[in-house]
């Protein structure tokens, strides 16, 4: 009986010990299966095409495929809303971008904190704007077109992805500045106001270059500044707002990615990793350049970095939307 025990128990310690670094090896198999990458606005726009050229280059790294999600709606809040309640698992992760920090200032009963319901990954690119018009409009350049605006009294309408999205913040600094007012339209993402314009539905858009550059270079719309301090190399005849028209002015739709909040940290590390990989990635290089733009610098792309960055975003736009006195739906 005593040998039988003895057997009986040395295969116990060998069963138990072959388990040890099966568990070890499942726990580090992360990922097992595809992500989905939400984006809260409509396929087609600005942030979309971002989020599918990181989100290709990152399944390659990962070794699993990632899935867009778009899931527009209320200025991004309800993607965002979908990501801070989703299993903190690895699993579902989102970008997006300005917009996430303009949300508390704009929606009196928002569902997240995004600052806290979030785990952030790191910043993806600062995207420069465009203000653009349909080709209707008679206007040869920037100046004239802003003599234009004025000359209309508040009847000239523009076109947004929706309230506190960054075509909508980029036009409420700009109606500021000139002291001038005018009509927004507002869609479900800048895709389907892209498509709008190009049909002369509205007459002007302040809009990504990832959204407008190919529309501008084949003629399809009007370019008429952008709205960083230095000039774009993809549109090298539009001269900057701040030194053509708007001394000061400046607008940036940077972009960033997010998780729900509560990660295990074998997750955060590979998405991060994941991401920076990315961000060196000579494809998406090449394609943010064609697009008028570039991955940030890799002490960017770190959650740390991310936090502060949201933090003070949230802390400026609140001021400026609420001096404008507008309010989500």
């Amino acid at each position: 009986m005593a040998t039988i025990r003895l057997a009986l128990a040395a295969g116990a310690v060998a069963l138990a010990t072959a388990m040890v670094p099966q568990t070890a090896s499942a726990q580090a198999a992360y990922p097992t299966k595809s992500l989905t990458l939400v984006v809260p606005a409509a396929a087609g726009g600005p942030t979309d095409t971002v989020a599918r050229l990181i989100g290709e280059s990152m399944g390659k790294t990962l070794g699993q495929s990632v899935i867009v999600e778009n899931l527009g709606g209320a200025g991004g809040v309800i993607g965002m809303t979908r990501v801070a309640k989703a299993a903190p698992d690895g699993y579902t992760i989102a970008i997006w971008h300005i917009a996430h920090a303009t949300a508390p200032a704009l929606y009196d009963n928002l569902k997240y904190d995004p600052v806290n319901d979030f785990d952030h990954l790191g910043r993806i690119t600062d995207v420069p704007m465009t203000l653009v018009s349909k080709n209707a409009i008679a206007a040869k350049d920037v100046k004239e077109l802003i003599d234009w605006i004025r000359s209309e009294k508040g009847k000239v309408t523009y076109g947004h992805a929706g309230i506190g999205s960054a075509s909508h913040l980029c036009t409420l600094v700009l109606m500021r500045d000139l002291k001038v007012e005018m009509v927004g339209v507002g869609y479900r993402g800048t895709g389907p106001a892209m498509n709008d314009l190009l049909g002369g539905q509205f007459d002007v858009m302040c809009d990504q270059t990832t959204n407008t550059t190919n529309q501008i270079k084949e003629g399809r719309i009007k370019g008429f500044a952008v709205t960083t301090k230095a000039k774009v190399s993809s549109l090298p005849n539009l001269p900057t707002l701040d030194s053509a028209a708007i001394p000061g002015f400046e607008a940036t739709a940077w972009h960033a990615m997010w998780a729900p909040k509560g990660l295990p940290k074998e997750a955060t590390e590979k998405l991060v990793a994941a991401l920076q990989a990315a961000l060196k990635d000579p494809k998406v290089i090449e394609r943010f350049a064609d697009l008028g733009t570039e991955p940030v610098a890799q002490n960017l792309a770190t959650p740390d970095a991310l936090k502060s960055q949201l933090t003070s975003e949230v802390k400026r736009w609140d001021a400026v939307i609420k001096a404008a006195g507008v309010k989500g739906n």
